[in-house]
């Protein structure tokens, strides 16, 4: 074991180089200059699961990511590290589509490092009709519904706008939203699809935190302020209704590839393949952290530890830590990842809207499968998240196929190449595809601790919450450092919060984990 001691400065030692770790260095370095800034990451990527995946000349977005938030710090925070484009996409030269442009913004074609203004479309497919995300109430969903369907949804959700259900788990909590017949055709399955649990299992924190305001009565309300020639505020739109977004030029690892660029310019420092395994505590703070690097351990000081890493590996790799505290973090849960890109000729779907796309494409990024029939959760379409994804836009539709399971189960465990013809079966299925033959191309990439689970032991976080807050150098910040579902953008914003609370010197962390909790964050500035 080797031992590092005796910093000029102060240390701080950043676990992981996703978008809470990365976030974090940068504000610190930004900020002051009195700190030594380390961050370990046990992969040989930057971005964690907003990681961009290369394969032969196409890009993949890990599970898709809109840049967008009603955190004005994180949104002026994104324009700094990329500006906005100043020019035309690709895409909107050759369609000649109109978008909202920068003025002195880069020219995405000449310049890489440039955020593109994408517009946002994301449908559910559901026996083989496409209806909107979220569900709007229009003429094409009652078409799609059918008349009796929707007079049955209709009075199912009057039901419960009289009698709600206790929101003891997030099947109330989404048949108080929008009543039983639309919860068990648009939301049971999914989740269930999503969890491997059923929904009735589930923590209501769950929706409070993903779905936040969103009801029909949003719906309704964001439908009818379309027809009234009126500006909207779009901070004051549900987050899941947002209709534009910022994305890189080359996907979401590209962002944090620059930043953590800056980063180290700034004079940080990154370690890849370095994973942390101790964290020792003494007297109410931690003291160093160990980590593994080509076989041998190495032990560092460390004044600060910003934790981004799942709490399940924190609390395992930590001394003396009480019987009651090591069995709520043994017993988290997490949904693990498998997403398989294809080169397709074409799709079967028909561009039924009146979107323009290369190829007359359907314009979806993402499209969310409800049907049960098959395994497969979402599909995203990378040439609609930019064109400079995809290495021939216009010959081909580059797609991503998201599946959810267990780490270690036969799902997971499974050959690439069963995997991926299991994966071509289901769009044959579904329609999406004619036949194998429209398949030139194939990657998988599986991803661990992809989503933190709202059930088993996690009733029970508050406990190992306020056991973490006793170490007074310790700050745990982004999705897996605080096992909560955050956006990128919440995520970011716990890193914020912890930076400020070490440079003014405050040990109180209730503002870090407050973050994603408050009404008022979600639904309104």
């Amino acid at each position: 074991m080797n031992s590092n001691k005796g910093f000029d400065m102060e240390k701080i030692v950043i676990i992981g180089a996703g978008p809470a770790g990365i976030t974090a260095g940068y504000e610190l370095l930004k900020n002051t200059k009195e700190y030594q800034v380390l961050i370990l990451e046990e992969t040989q990527e930057i971005g964690g699961i907003s990681r961009t995946v290369k394969y032969n000349g196409n890009r993949m977005d890990i599970g898709g990511h809109r840049f967008f938030s009603k955190d004005d710090r994180v949104m002026d925070w994104w324009e700094q590290i990329m500006p906005k484009q100043g020019k035309p996409s690709y895409d909107d030269l050759v369609l000649n589509r109109q978008v909202r442009l920068s003025k002195n913004g880069p020219d995405p074609e000449k310049e890489d490092r440039v955020f593109l203004s994408r517009r946002r479309v994301s449908r559910i497919y559901y026996k083989k009709k496409f209806f909107d995300y979220p569900i709007s109430l229009n003429l094409k969903t009652i078409q799609n519904m059918g008349f009796v369907t929707t007079i049955q949804a209709g009075f199912s959700y009057l039901y419960s706008m009289v009698v709600k259900l206790p929101e003891t788990s997030l099947e109330n909590f989404y048949r108080n939203r929008f009543g039983k017949k639309l919860y068990s055709m648009f939301f049971e399955g999914y989740t269930e699809k999503l969890w491997g649990r059923h929904p009735r299992e589930i923590s209501a924190d769950w929706g409070a935190q993903r779905v936040k305001g969103l009801s029909i009565l949003a719906v309704l309300k964001d439908a009818f302020s379309k027809i009234i020639p009126k500006k909207r505020d779009m901070k004051k739109v549900e987050t899941s209704l947002i209709e534009e977004f910022w994305y890189p030029k080359y996907g979401p690892g590209q962002l944090w590839e620059a930043a953590a660029s800056d980063f180290e310019a700034m004079g940080g420092q990154i370690k890849k393949g370095c994973k942390v395994t101790k964290v020792s505590t003494k007297d109410g703070k931690v003291e160093s952290v160990t980590y593994e690097e080509n076989g041998k351990e190495v032990t560092l000081e460390a004044d600060y530890v910003i934790s981004s890493m799942p709490l399940k590996d924190l609390v395992a790799g930590m001394n003396q830590v009480p019987a009651e505290v090591s069995q709520v973090a043994e017993g988290l849960p997490y949904r693990d990842f498998v997403t398989v890109g294809l080169l397709l000729k074409n799709l079967s779907l028909e561009n039924k809207t009146k979107l323009k796309t290369l190829s007359n494409i359907v314009p979806d990024c993402w499209i969310y499968v409800q049907d049960t029939g098959v395994k497969m959760g979402r599909i995203q379409i990378f040439n609609n998240w930019s064109p400079y994804m995809v290495q021939n836009p216009e010959e081909n539709v580059w797609i991503g196929l998201e599946y959810f399971c267990k780490e270690g189960d036969k799902f997971w465990n499974a050959s690439e190449d069963k995997f991926v013809k299991a994966a071509i079966k289901e769009l044959v299925k579904m329609g999406v595809i004619s036949g194998e033959e429209q398949v030139l191309d194939a990657h998988r990439e599986k991803v661990k601790k992809a989503y933190p689970a709202y059930f088993d032991t996690y009733e029970h976080i508050q406990t190992l919450i306020e056991y973490l807050n006793t170490f007074e150098n310790l700050y745990c910040v982004g999705r897996n450092g605080q096992h909560r579902y955050n956006n990128m953008d919440h995520s970011m914003a716990t890193s914020m919060e912890a930076v400020s609370n070490i440079l003014k010197g405050n040990t109180d962390k209730t503002n870090v984990w407050n973050v994603n909790t408050e009404k008022e964050y979600h639904e309104s500035k």
